[in-house]
């Protein structure tokens, strides 16, 4: 009877969570994420289905990381031309695209399969405190680094 009762509609309905990023250390708020982002949080939970919520970040330029890593972190990409590596520091990602540096963290905290895009999808990242459109979205809201089903005021 309870597996009837777990696979309704109620269950599989995505919910928008509103994540503050403001002083909070870069992975564990990635960590957060990603579980949110995967359907880990919900008792029906299946890594081969697609149930994960949508979470909105906000204050992304003031996200913390600890120890010496803001020195030592190095985003590389290739170009797929010989000699093409790009390296940027994390000081110069911050500065330039700090939305950029916590989907790259929560993309790393993800499956590596097909659903890790469409996951990502449901990632939105502000770098200031408006979310525009999506404040009117929001059900669920993070206080400290854990869930609260507190409705928005």
């Amino acid at each position: 009877m309870s597996q009837a009762i777990g696979n309704t509609a109620l269950a599989y309905a995505r919910v928008w969570h509103h994540a503050n990023a403001q002083d909070r250390v870069l992975g564990k708020l990635a960590e957060r994420i990603a579980i949110v982002l995967m359907g880990k949080h919900k008792p029906i939970y299946d890594p081969s289905v697609d149930c994960g919520d949508y979470v909105v970040v906000t204050n992304a330029r003031q996200v913390k990381v600890t120890g010496r890593k803001a020195d030592q972190i190095v985003y590389r990409k290739h170009t797929l031309y010989p000699g093409g590596l790009k390296e940027t520091k994390y000081k110069d990602m911050m500065n330039e695209k700090p939305d950029q540096i916590i989907r790259k963290a929560v993309s790393g905290m993800l499956p590596k399969n097909k659903l890790r895009e469409r996951r990502l999808e449901r990632l939105r990242i502000f770098e200031g405190s408006d979310m525009g459109v999506f404040q009117r979205n929001i059900l669920k809201r993070w206080e400290d680094g854990t869930l609260n089903n507190s409705t928005p005021s």
